[in-house]
């Protein structure tokens, strides 16, 4: 509905303008002035959409009203005259303040209707209008913001932040990500992209104006499904509580209104948007950390990262021994390195900061270990998805017993590497699936059949096909399924068993994304 102001002072032609037409069916809902001073208060403290007023009233009349608007105000409301055939030529002036239309007196009920016809065509086309500069808006905001998120930002970029937006000095990077049950390459990247979709128009609605500092698919590049958002102190000032309850209530409301599992990494404070690529990089720690502790749908970088208590020591002995023993595969020297790590740990008197600030440095040298071998895939979330698939339940995450086992299992990865798996393998897992793509074939099935990490296999997937394991045996299916539609007389859902589809609904729905039409109006020819 939109809003209208008749105004006028004279009481029966505000009835009559009331009587004449039903506003409700036309889309209006109207309110009354009797001059234009009241209108303008009215104007100030509620919103309005269409103002009809009277020319010539006392107290302020509706050309001085216009004025005011356009002047003062800087409303842009779209504005009707009511003249009489002698005052013409104050109408023209009113043109002149960009009036939308004029009615002479008496008013009759279709030239009324016809300008509210035009009036509601006018608010769709400037509606869509603004809809189109803020996508552009926020498209420019986006690739500005990843500009400073990577370091490479430069005086433009900070002087458009400046004038676009109030964002105040304390400032952090925080990731929203789908949880990790989601996002395994036994999913196809379209339901996760559908997933990530109603993550992102929570978040907006949360945000409101903040919606902003929100970048969708931040980091695309990695196949990782996950939200960006800077996140600024004045955020929780306004709504009078702390930085963390601000986060905590954010995650719930995304959480409640998706009824998805999430997880959200909440990188270091910083000072000003210019330092906000050193916090993106700590968000980026807290990843790769993630398998390494107790689960939690939120973890704050300073909770993670304590290094400022005094007393805090690196068994850089032990560790190195423990990352040796991991590259040579040794499980029982593994398990000798893991019992003094945590008897040195003992002797010292564990802290949590401490017991941190070691597996931290343990997991850095391990990436960079990886790294040295194959820089091409993402090592830290190879790392989390070892750490992770490692701990079972009744395991502390982090414990003695997850160490060892992680050790052993990253131990392989590294040995695997080394053979440079990824000449020979793809090759035999692609001739796999072109043979027994109907069968219920799984990337960890796979895994353990060709010996190589399925965390590992499943980038090795998306670097060579661009898709995820999942997507690529699909995609083999449907094919395979369009060949049985044409040089066969099998029916539907006997095509759709043959291909590995045991539900036809969803065979037939598959179909429809990949060729673009159903299976039946593909088998005759459509």
């Amino acid at each position: 509905m939109l809003e209208v102001l008749l105004v006028d002072d004279e009481p029966f032609i505000l009835q009559g303008l009331q009587l004449l037409i039903d506003w409700e069916k036309a889309g209006y809902h109207i309110s009354t002035a009797s001059n234009g001073k009241e209108a303008l208060d009215y104007i100030k403290d509620y919103p309005v959409d269409l103002v009809i007023a009277d020319i010539k009233m006392p107290v302020m009349t509706g050309l001085e009203l216009l004025k005011a608007l356009r002047t003062e105000l800087k409303k842009d409301v779209y504005f009707v005259i009511l003249s009489g055939f002698a005052e013409f030529s104050y109408a023209q002036e009113a043109l002149r303040y960009d009036c939308t239309d004029y009615i002479l007196k008496p008013v009759e009920k279709e030239q009324l209707l016809s300008i509210l016809e035009k009036v509601s065509a006018l608010n769709v086309e400037k509606a869509s209008r603004k809809q189109d500069v803020l996508k552009k808006e926020k498209a420019y905001m986006e690739r500005t913001l990843m500009r400073l998120l990577s370091g490479k930002y430069d005086v433009n970029d900070i002087d458009y932040i400046a004038k676009q937006t109030t964002l105040g000095d304390d400032l952090c990077y925080v990731e929203i990500q789908l949880d990790d049950e989601l996002c395994n390459d036994e999913a196809l990247d379209d339901d996760k992209k559908i997933q990530l979709a109603k993550i992102y128009s929570a978040a907006c609605e949360y945000l409101k104006d903040d919606e902003i500092f929100c970048i969708r698919d931040i980091s695309n590049s990695e196949q990782v499904f996950d939200i960006g958002f800077i996140y600024n102190d004045s955020m929780s000032k306004r709504l009078q509580c702390t930085d963390k309850d601000y986060l905590k209530e954010f995650l719930d409301y995304l959480v409640a209104n998706t009824n998805l599992p999430i997880t959200m990494l909440v990188g270091k404070n910083v000072s000003g948007i210019r330092n906000i690529s050193k916090s993106y990089g700590t968000a980026n720690m807290l990843h790769s950390l993630q398998g390494f502790r107790e689960k939690k749908n939120i973890y704050f970088y300073e909770e993670e990262y304590k290094v400022g208590e005094s007393g805090l020591i690196i068994c850089k002995k032990e560790l190195d021994a423990l990352i040796a023993a991991i590259e040579r595969g040794e499980h029982v020297e593994i398990r000798k390195c893991v019992d003094d790590f945590y008897e040195e740990m003992q002797k010292t008197g564990v802290t949590g900061s401490t017991m941190n600030l070691n597996i931290n440095y343990l997991l850095f040298q391990l990436i960079h270990l990886a790294t040295e071998l194959d820089s091409s895939v993402n090592q830290e979330e190879i790392l989390r998805i070892i750490s992770e698939t490692t701990s079972e339940e009744g395991i502390s995450r982090g414990g003695k017993t997850h160490l060892c086992r992680m050790s052993y299992a990253y131990g392989e990865y590294l040995s695997q590497l080394r053979k440079n798996v990824s000449r020979g393998v793809l090759g035999d897992v692609e001739e796999e699936i072109k043979k027994n793509y109907a069968s219920n074939l799984t990337l960890k099935d796979l895994s353990e059949k060709y010996f190589v990490n399925s965390a590992y296999l499943g980038q090795l997937f998306r670097k060579k096909y661009g898709c995820s394991f999942k997507d690529y045996l699909n995609r083999k299916r449907i094919e395979e399924a369009a060949r049985l539609l044409r040089k066969t007389d099998m029916k539907i859902y006997e095509v759709a068993e043959a291909v590995g589809y045991k539900d036809s609904d969803y065979f037939v729905n598959k179909f429809i994304e990949a060729m673009g039409c159903t299976p039946t109006k593909y088998k005759k020819g459509g």
